[in-house]
């Protein structure tokens, strides 16, 4: 990223966004010239957001168009824009607001409100009504302003049963999703005048007592010492009563002044605000509200995988892209009753997690802010080679955890070595007479040929020559996981994800999306595939053999007596596959769904019985099948094993090379229905 142009584009951005506080004026400007100038600034914000969040541009270009109207002419803004944004965690959608705020020219109209109700600067009754923080807040009412809803997923109103749950704070914010207008606050107007009431009764019956008090007393008033008279508060509002009238009136005094009024000031205040219907509510209907949170549910599991840093990114990154709003209203409907979904609108911007390109990108941009701290300081030349740059990338990366986990891991890692790698650099200038030259030098980080070590290596800035190199250990936590350091545990994983793999890629004739063993979070290995959206029979069956192809390759492998018990989730797995198949798909002999019930009521087929023989029948099969398809193309077996052993793994793109294999077919490719379908059209027109 180049950070001068970055900079250069931002401050032109900020100098626009001054510019549009005058533009409003009619003698400044014409509403077409505001309008242009304010196109400007939006396309500027556009490519300044790409610059600084990775992996976002599309979605970046949505939320540019989904506030350009609320931007360029608010005046024809007549209910709140609402645009909500749903991701995984990390992936800058509260970072994406803020920054768009700035760049519009808006954050000293902005109000941030987490959801959760218990991370918020405010406290007491104006923490629990967001009409009471945007009265706090520098927004005005009935103009423009951002108001972000965040951690919204927090603030549900039904329970993992679908029972409704009793929200006591922020119950305005419905209102302010449905039209922007909340209803005046004729309690809190109801209240203080009733305790207004209260204190001219108490001031009244202080003063007839004091009169009586004064005639009891005339008689021997002379021989007593005069009396100092008590001093009394200029105050006759207490500073919580003086705050909810002028949010109440709407008044523009201070809460000290307020607070000075006489129970006669305040009802006068109290009468011409109800003799005013027009004053009454509150309108914010040109808000942008801007609402973010975490729907674990629409990610269908994926959000749970914290611990899985071996998958790559770009496999989540393509099952999260295919999100869409019906997955969100789908997840919406589990936390909220159905008219508070509709009140959220249709704008749901998905953040799928970010893909391998992005991540690289943010491994890269971290290590170069690294880098230039250092650089400045010394002025040292300081160059990171790709293979340090990877290395941080397979510990620094878990995709569904987002960003968060890649600063910590450059930071611990890339951090200290920096510094001590800078230290050393110093030293053998020192040594070698060459401290005045530092700018004519260049300090190379590398990594050793074990992938163990940080290698030093202090060059002429030509790189003709190496003035001194030395190797430091590196302490990577997920690299020694991911090791499989004994032979046999290595021989069994390779053979048996090898099965899987190939068997895959034969059947389907195109190659799995990755074959793994060296594994981090957890003890094993495994072989990941495109998932396809609908399943012939002859599909069916093809995945209950590939699923039973580890086992068949431990079989052909290491024979009947070595199998080993890492096939229990395959075995269970193909089991489940062969019994649906069987019993739910019809797919067998019997065309009747059979279940398992004890609701008489129900009136199903459940004589699970006879399909139990079906169903090993089956698995018996397509365990055969599998051993035959991997004896049948012993070669490409022998080669993917091998590169399992050398490398640890062999992704979509290699395998095809490492085999031998033709693999022409689309990873979701499905059965040819609609040649089948114009086959039987074509006969049908014939026949006719």
């Amino acid at each position: 990223m180049d950070t001068t142009s970055t900079t250069t584009t931002t401050s032109t951005a900020a100098a626009i966004t001054i510019d549009h506080h005058t533009e409003t004026n009619p003698a400044h400007t014409l509403l077409s010239n505001r309008v242009a100038l304010r196109q400007q600034v939006l396309d500027i914000t556009a490519k300044t957001l790409k610059t600084e969040l990775f992996g976002l541009d599309t979605l970046i270009d949505r939320l540019i168009d989904s506030v350009r109207a609320w931007y360029l002419l608010p005046e024809v803004i007549d209910r709140p824009v609402i645009v909500c944004l749903w991701g995984l965690t990390g992936t800058g959608k509260t970072q994406l607001v803020r920054r768009l705020a700035q760049l519009l020219g808006f954050y000293d109209r902005f109000l941030e409100v987490q959801m959760d109700g218990f991370s918020n600067s405010t406290h007491g009754a104006t923490r629990d009504s967001i009409a009471s923080m945007l009265a706090n807040s520098s927004v005005l009412e009935g103009a423009p302003g951002i108001l972000l809803l965040d951690e919204f997923q927090r603030f549900r109103t039904r329970d993992r049963k679908g029972n409704d749950v009793a929200v006591k704070r922020y119950q305005d914010v419905w209102a302010l999703l449905s039209d922007g207008r909340l209803s005046p606050p004729m309690d809190a107007l109801d209240r203080i005048e009733l305790e207004q009431a209260y204190h001219q009764y108490e001031t009244m019956q202080a003063q007839v007592d004091k009169a009586n008090d004064e005639a009891d007393e005339d008689g021997d008033a002379a021989d007593r010492p005069r009396k100092k008279p008590k001093q009394k508060s200029p105050f006759h509002l207490s500073a919580f009563d003086a705050r909810d009238l002028q949010h109440a009136l709407k008044l523009s005094e201070p809460i000290t002044q307020i607070m000075r009024w006489t129970p006669e000031q305040v009802q006068e205040r109290l009468e011409h605000f109800r003799n005013d219907p027009s004053r009454w509510g509150t309108d914010h209907s040109k808000l942008l509200i801007l609402v973010t949170g975490n729907l674990d549910e629409m990610y269908q599991g994926v959000a749970k995988r914290v611990q899985d840093c071996d998958t790559d990114a770009d496999v989540f990154h393509r099952f999260t892209e295919r999100l869409s709003t019906i997955d969100v209203k789908e997840a919406l409907a589990e936390r909220f009753r159905p008219e508070q979904v509709a009140r959220l609108g249709n704008q749901h911007l998905v953040f799928p997690s970010l893909n391998r390109h992005a991540y690289e990108r943010l491994v890269a941009d971290a290590c170069s802010k690294q880098v230039e701290a250092v650089r400045g300081a010394l002025d040292l030349n300081i160059a990171l080679t790709p293979a340090v740059l990877s290395t941080l990338y397979q510990n620094a990366v878990f995709p569904v955890q987002g960003t968060r986990p890649v600063f910590s891991t450059v930071h611990a890692v890339l951090g200290p070595s920096l510094g001590s790698a800078a230290v050393w650099a110093m030293q053998q200038l020192a040594l070698a007479g060459m401290a005045n030259q530092r700018s004519q030098c260049a300090l190379q980080l590398d990594m050793s040929g074990d992938g163990k070590q940080l290698v030093m290596r202090l060059q002429r800035d030509s790189g003709a020559s190496v003035i001194a190199e030395r190797c430091i250990a590196l302490h990577l936590e997920i690299d020694k996981l991911r090791q499989r350091a004994q032979p046999d545990f290595r021989a069994l994983l390779a053979v048996h994800e090898a099965g899987h793999g190939l068997v895959y890629a034969l059947l389907n004739r195109c190659a799995p999306t990755d074959v793994r063993i060296n594994v981090a979070s957890f003890e094993g290995g495994y072989a990941s595939y495109a998932p396809r959206v609908a399943e012939s029979r002859r599909m069916a069956r093809d995945e209950i053999c590939v699923t039973l192809a580890g086992r068949a390759a431990e079989l052909w492998v290491f024979g009947e007596d070595a199998v080993t018990t890492g096939a229990e989730e395959d075995l269970s797995s193909a089991t489940r596959h062969a019994a649906r198949y069987h019993r739910h798909w019809a797919m067998g002999d019997r065309l009747s769904r059979t279940d398992v019930t004890h609701d008489v009521e129900q009136h199903v087929n459940t004589d699970v019985e006879r399909s139990n023989p079906a169903i090993e029948a089956t698995l018996q099969a397509e365990l055969a099948r599998a051993q035959q398809l991997l004896e049948d193309a012993r070669k490409p077996f022998e080669r993917l094993v091998q590169a399992l052993l050398d490398n640890g793994f062999v992704d979509a793109k290699q395998f095809a090379a490492v085999t031998g294999l033709d693999l022409p077919a689309r990873n979701d490719a499905l059965e040819p229905w609609s040649a089948a379908w114009q086959r039987f059209a074509a006969n049908d027109r014939r026949a006719a």
